[in-house]
């Protein structure tokens, strides 16, 4: 899209703003660490876009938004009205677009709220790097607790929609410092947003509590089916899309860090992904450039509830777990990510939360006690002291045994009853790999390539 054509589509949100009787302004920032947050401003038709982004930006306090000033970024919303889709440029009556020159966001024909979301986030994804030298996350975190009151250990979890993200991090035993967007900042972490915007599809209160419980007066939900007479919510019924989602306060959790920032940095990062093949390991440590690899490939399986007319989970490779909201190459947050590691010697784990035994239809989603089993093993270090073997092909180094978790199943082939059908899906999905990061490689460290799988 050229510029005269966001001019055009700017003028006509702006235009259709003008017309209505009542125009809904929020100021908010985006990222709590207040030396690289931006000022947000939300100019938006609908009362629900206004109140989505008071949920899920940083609510400014009343000083600081007497004194709030000019916006870093502003974002025109008229997704009431459609664009022409017979504009130069065009092909729908559905426009979101990002000026990064005019730090400007312009929405027609959509009332999808999330797409603001993905606005500040792809903006955050340049300015992070580029104007602050901070790498920016698509990831959750959260910090042990402590009885002093001194900084506990910190957690990334990186993953796609559906691999777990908000599920591992909500902790009864850790603070959340947020569930979705984070900077690895050169003195610890910081959550961008004020808010989660969860996935409420089978959501139950037994299932996930917290987030259960968070949905009360002030939380939206979107897309979800209610019964009008009482207002119940009805979780299981996917009949407008399998995406249904609420948007809520972070200080709605119980156990959420206030404010969302921890200064030390990450000891553990975690990368979740979803095998829909069932190959993949339960967990394997990685090295650095096996972090830097897997980062770039961003493997995983669409499953329902993550986006429309999924109804039975497909593989996909989205880099760096965020393809929609990378704006730079990926090997520049791939290498700050490798630097940062091997500065601070964290640890980096990649656990499948996909299926074990067998691939879709004939092996069985890895039990979440067992994936939490693990998780804990990672916390209290008992994980990173036992013994390894290797995963043939992807070369990856798998634990022997896991405190809580059946010996056979850490070595996906022993769980297999096929061991041929096995080792094809195994080649099968490392030659997906190899193809996924060609597109990447001319300009990322061959070491990295090398530490991919090998046919």
């Amino acid at each position: 899209m050229d510029e005269h054509t966001f001019e055009i589509n700017r003028e006509r949100a702006i235009d259709y703003l003008n017309t209505r009787d009542n125009v809904y302004v929020f100021d908010g920032f985006a990222g709590w660490d207040p030396k690289y947050r931006i000022k947000v401003r939300v100019i938006a038709s609908r009362a629900y876009h206004a109140l989505f982004m008071h949920n899920m930006l940083i609510r400014p306090t009343p000083e600081e938004l007497a004194n709030f000033g000019e916006p870093d970024f502003i974002i025109y919303n008229a997704g009431q009205f459609p664009a022409n889709r017979f504009t130069t440029g065009m092909t729908s009556t559905t426009s979101v677009e990002v000026n990064f020159k005019r730090m400007e966001m312009v929405i027609l024909g959509t009332e999808y709220a999330g797409e603001m979301k993905k606005g500040i986030f792809s903006v955050m994804h340049y300015l992070q790097p580029v104007k602050f030298g901070q790498l920016s996350l698509h990831s959750s975190a959260n910090q042990a607790k402590t009885d002093d009151g001194s900084e506990g250990d910190v957690t990334l979890f990186f993953g796609l929609s559906g691999t777990g993200k908000t599920t591992l991090s909500a902790d009864p035993n850790r603070l959340l410092i947020g569930d979705d967007e984070h900077v690895w900042s050169d003195t610890g972490v910081f959550n961008i947003e004020g808010g989660c915007y969860a996935k409420c599809i089978n959501l139950s209160a037994e299932k996930e509590p917290e987030i259960f419980g968070a949905i009360k007066f002030g939380s939206i939900l979107e897309n979800v089916v209610y019964n009008p007479a009482d207002r119940v919510p009805d979780y299981d019924d996917v009949s407008i899309t399998e995406n249904t989602r609420c948007a809520y306060p972070i200080e709605f959790i119980p156990n959420a860090k206030i404010p969302c920032i921890a200064q030390r940095t990450p000891s553990n990062i975690i990368m979740l992904t979803c095998d829909a093949f069932g190959v993949l390991p339960p967990v394997s440590r990685l090295t650095p450039e096996q972090a830097s690899y897997h980062f770039v490939a961003g493997y995983t399986s669409k499953t329902p509830g993550t986006e429309d007319g999924v109804v039975e989970p497909s593989p996909t490779f989205s880099t760096c777990y965020g393809q929609p909201f990378i704006v730079l190459h990926p090997g520049r947050y791939a290498k700050m990510l490798a630097e940062r590691m091997q500065k601070t010697s964290a640890n980096c784990w990649l656990i499948n939360t996909g299926w074990t035994g067998g691939k879709f239809g004939t092996g069985k989603r890895c039990p979440l006690k067992y994936t939490r089993a693990i998780v804990d093993a990672i916390h209290d270090g008992s994980l990173a002291q036992g013994e390894f073997e290797n995963f043939p092909i992807f070369n990856l180094s798998i634990p022997t045994a896991v405190n809580g978790v059946p010996s056979d199943i850490l070595h996906p082939e022993k769980v297999w009853p096929d061991k041929a059908a096995f080792g094809q899906e195994v080649r099968k999905l490392a030659g997906m790999f190899q193809k996924a990061y060609a597109k990447y490689e001319d300009a990322i460290d061959e070491k990295v390539k090398l530490a991919g799988p090998v046919l």
